[in-house]
């Protein structure tokens, strides 16, 4: 599957996976989420983003688990 949103650069954030290029790690989005932001005050504090950046963010994630044993 295809995540042309998602950058993947060993020179930016130690190769982290971002959105776009950006020094956003995909990590810092989920974990924005998992403490119970919404997209939309993610947008607010972070408005080069979009909700398609969001959308990507969420099946990257995922895409990263899916079919691996749960430990």
């Amino acid at each position: 599957m295809a995540f042309p949103r998602i950058t993947v650069d060993p020179d930016v954030m130690g190769g982290a996976p971002c959105v776009r290029q950006s020094r956003i790690p995909v990590a810092t989005l989920l974990a924005m989420m998992a403490e119970g932001m919404t997209v939309t005050d993610i947008l607010t504090d972070l408005p080069f983003l979009d909700e398609d950046d969001m959308a990507e963010v969420l099946n990257y994630a995922a895409d990263a688990v899916r079919d691996r044993t749960a430990r």
